[in-house]
């Protein structure tokens, strides 16, 4: 392999559960459509970089790490290049292995976490990048472009005149009043990059903001509206589809979807029309190693100030505590040791020519990724955030005097002081110096409703 050559390697497991085992729920009953666990090593700029999705709920604190780490050693390179993200799967597995450790101690987590199944899939999702790298393909150009998504993503949060949060229209909403009022602000564009080795396709990678929920709760495993998009596009094209939930933590399809089971299939599909028009009007331009390079620095996102150790702690001790609170807690917990551990979330940049994919963690507002692309008007900026899944959601700063669940504290793990660290260390990654763009540029703050 020459210097300047860039080369692509693919790789996929199954991540669904067995029958009884938990999802992020209810136990499993049936796998109604598979989940799975794929990704994308780039090689030949540096050291490999590792792009990889689940379809789970999230993956946080340590068992991100973890994943990342088992990776990277797979490949040759380091954790700090490899992004893992989810899709955000309500009817599918949690995995946050320090959460399980805490509900160990009192023989309590079985009932939420199947640890060998997570473990399981970890080292065979590690097994196969390491196979993937034996038989890679030479990438010679990318094509970039978008399309708008008709009639899926709405704004989840609704503000009265005083510009507070009065209604909030979850993913499924049956009211028709509900659904009646405006999208409010949204990120609408569905973005794609592909690759080619010449006039041969590659991979596809894509990113769209929104909460992938139809309905849920049903112990039925499958990948809802987007991996089901994603797994129509493969089969129609033979092109391995990575897709990526952008910042979608105050997304949703509220405003077209009443949760009927038969409009998951009209979601998925206006979903994966929207991947067809992206594929079928591409920009292809060359490329090498050279073009391509990856930036990550590592930040402490600050603790809301409701997490209180001790606290926690005694709930999860606590076998009179209702499961969903028990689970809940220790979730909350795994957070708040891993920053009393001095533990870094690591955020990442791929640039590839013109082109930036950025790769935050957490629930994160579509302000987040609004504001980014505003930074760099120059660039085709991208955004995949769920990646480490320990922050819950992350609003903008106004978001928390807003009020509303997301920024509730059973939602949120961190404070309203979190937008400054991610504003900088997003400036950080796209080279822009002393930013004045913020993610409250972009949020609503008038009322009654949404704007139009």
């Amino acid at each position: 392999m020459s210097a300047e050559e860039l080369r692509l390697a693919t790789f996929e497991v199954d991540a669904s559960p067995r029958i009884g085992a938990p999802l992020a729920y209810d136990p499993t009953k049936e796998v109604t459509w598979p989940l799975s666990c794929r990704g994308v090593v780039l090689l030949g700029a540096d050291k490999p970089i590792v792009l990889c999705t689940v379809d789970w709920i999230g993956v946080a604190n340590d068992s991100n790490r973890l994943f990342r780490q088992k990776l990277a050693a797979a490949v040759g390179t380091t954790s700090d290049r490899v992004a893992v993200h989810t899709l955000h799967q309500h009817d599918a597995p949690r995995c946050d292995l320090g959460a399980a450790a805490l509900l160990a101690k009192y023989d309590a987590e079985k009932q939420h976490y199947d640890v060998p199944f997570l473990r399981d899939v970890i080292d065979r999702a590690a097994n196969a990048a390491a196979e993937s790298i034996k038989q890679t393909n030479p990438v010679s150009s990318i094509s970039i472009a978008a399309a708008e998504v008709h009639d899926v993503a709405s704004n989840r949060r609704m503000l009265n005149e005083e510009g507070k949060v009065v209604i909030t229209r979850y993913t499924a909403c049956a009211d028709p009043k509900i659904r009646s009022l405006p999208v409010g602000v949204i990120d609408p564009m569905l973005r794609l990059v592909a690759f080619y080795d010449g006039e041969k396709p590659l991979a596809v990678i894509t990113t769209y903001a929104t909460h992938p929920q139809s309905y849920y709760r049903t112990g039925g495993a499958n990948p809802d509206f987007p991996g089901m998009a994603r797994d129509q596009r493969q089969k129609e094209t033979g092109v391995f589809h990575l897709h990526f939930n952008g910042a979608g933590g105050n997304i949703g399809a509220g405003k077209f979807n009443d949760g009927s089971h038969a409009n998951r299939q009209v979601l998925a599909d206006r979903v994966a029309d929207s991947m067809r028009r992206a594929w079928e009007s591409p920009t292809k331009q060359p490329i090498s190693a050279s073009d391509v390079a990856w930036k990550s620095v590592g930040v402490q996102l600050p603790a809301a100030a409701h997490l209180d150790g001790e606290a926690l702690a005694a709930t999860v001790a606590d076998d009179k505590t209702p499961a969903a609170l028990r689970v809940h807690a220790a979730d909350k917990l795994s957070y708040f040791n891993s920053l009393q551990a001095g533990e870094k979330l690591n955020i990442g940049c791929l640039s590839i020519a013109d082109t930036r994919i950025l790769f935050l963690p957490g629930e994160l507002f579509v302000e987040y990724q609004l504001a980014a692309q505003h930074m760099r008007p120059d660039k085709n900026v991208l955004m995949a955030a769920y990646g480490d899944y320990g922050p819950f959601y992350i609003g903008t700063r106004v978001a928390y005097w807003q009020g509303g669940y997301e920024t509730s504290e059973r939602a949120t793990n961190v404070s309203l002081d979190v937008e400054q660290v991610l504003t900088t260390a997003m400036a950080t990654l796209l080279d822009v110096p002393n930013t004045k763009v913020r993610p409250n540029d972009f949020t609503d703050t008038s009322g009654p409703g949404l704007p139009k």
